[in-house]
């Protein structure tokens, strides 16, 4: 959520910012309404104040007998408490409109944000790697997945409907090792620390961190105060939520292996086949609680971890700074990184890192004191993906494949699978 007082004060700026979003104006619907409701806030406190201090007077105008003079202050008093009930009324209207409106409105783009309209904006700043060359030719992790018998979409379908894959054998343990090699990375040369959060949330926590109220529709509901977690970045950020830390204690660096969970609306006849886009999918997910002046070297930090990642699995990647209308809701500036699929013959996203400034912070009021200072500020949070489990499965398969129709392990992943250097047929 944005800072009321920086929109009083940059209406322009708000509207400017907007519009690189592809967003209609708003300011001055916004100091509008902003501006009611501290009228009626004024009011009302003039009214308590009036009434204290004709209470007051009631008790000196009886104390020097003046009847006449105490009856007319009881019936102002009265007057007053029967006015304020509906200014009060007014002012719980005006403030819930001003937050509803406030809880929609995306966050504010950094300067150096690229301004375009959808992922064609995005900007290639550094690549790694080799694209893999060989004698052979390219397949989709689907088409290798079922000729080795480990993946099984037909069952999946049957148990669950469409968006979901059943993986069996090495292939589930590929997946697991894949996961068990992240988080082990992360926490132990990274300085995460991992967390195992609940799957489940409340409204708050989704609210907290930009998916609620907004995008609802992307969301699973398990229950009437209950979701089902999008992404670990939920239960990891709201762990500070409604605290104020102390100074020294920053930055919290948290990580989490969990599956998540995503409805994956307006995405029909996208990536139909495979693994790609998944109801319910495996992330290690990472993510930072920092003080202002340290977000914006934690998010190359958080981008260099989630990068070392692929390169340990040897896997050809680019980094894509996202233009402002491909960038997510609470993001100031947001890095992909889209690994090399030979079967797509393309790059698609592993990892997207994001610095949100107190855009999150504001919504669940987590705050910071700094050091020998009385007053509390704004924490700053990031986020980011360390990396999709789903999706290195489906780069390692790609890119490992061999002439024969079995896949390579890569050398760091060996010894979470028990040895096994490579996936062949089985059965």
């Amino acid at each position: 959520m944005l800072d009321i007082k920086w929109i009083r004060e940059n209406p322009e700026a708000l509207d400017k910012a907007l519009a690189t979003r592809g967003a209609a104006p708003l300011a001055a619907q916004i100091v509008d309404l902003d501006e009611k409701r501290r009228s009626v806030l004024q009011r009302l406190q003039e009214m308590q104040s009036r009434r204290n201090s004709a209470s007051k007077e009631i008790g000196a105008a009886m104390g020097k007998k003046d009847t006449a003079l105490a009856e007319k202050l009881k019936a102002e008093v009265a007057d007053i408490k029967t006015a304020m009930p509906t200014l009060e009324e007014e002012e719980r209207a005006a403030t819930a409109a001003l937050d509803d409106l406030l809880s929609g409105i995306p966050n504010v783009p950094f300067e150096d944000v690229p301004v375009g309209a959808d992922e064609d904006d995005n900007v290639e700043i550094r690549k790694w790697g080799e694209k893999p060359t060989w004698n052979h030719p390219a397949k989709e992790h689907f088409e290798i997945g079922e000729a080795l018998g480990g993946m099984d979409f037909e069952r999946a379908a049957k148990l669950s409907g469409s968006r979901f894959t059943v993986l069996s054998g090495a292939f589930a343990r590929l997946e697991r090792a894949l996961g068990q090699f992240m988080i082990d990375m992360h926490t132990e040369k990274h300085g995460y620390r991992e967390v195992s959060p609940p799957l489940l949330v409340r409204d708050a926590a989704l609210y907290g961190t930009g998916q609620l109220p907004k995008f609802a529709e992307d969301l699973f509901k398990a229950s009437e105060d209950r979701w089902m977690i999008p992404t670990a970045e939920v239960p990891l950020t709201n762990l500070v939520a409604g605290e104020i830390l102390p100074a020294e204690t920053l930055p919290l660096r948290y990580t989490a292996l969990t599956y998540c969970f995503r409805s994956e609306a307006g995405s029909a006849g996208r990536d139909t086949r495979g693994m790609l886009r998944q109801h319910q999918f495996l992330k290690c997910e990472m993510v930072s609680i920092t003080d202002p002046d340290s977000s914006l070297a934690e998010l190359e930090r958080m981008t260099s971890a989630a990068e070392d990642v692929l390169q340990a699995l040897g896997l050809h990647y680019r980094v894509v700074t996202l233009s402002t209308g491909d960038m997510g809701f609470s993001a100031r500036k947001t890095y992909d990184i889209e690994v090399w699929l030979p079967g797509q013959d393309t790059y698609r996203e592993i990892s997207s890192c994001s610095v949100c400034g107190d855009f999150q912070a504001r919504r669940m009021n987590a705050r910071y004191r700094p050091k020998d200072e009385k007053a509390t500020r704004f924490v700053h949070t990031l986020n980011g993906s360390g990396v999709a489990v789903g999706r290195a499965l489906i780069a390692v398969v790609e890119n490992y494949l061999n002439e024969d129709g079995s896949v390579t392990v890569p050398e760091v992943l060996v010894p979470y699978m028990g040895g096994k250097t490579r996936i062949e047929a089985e059965g």
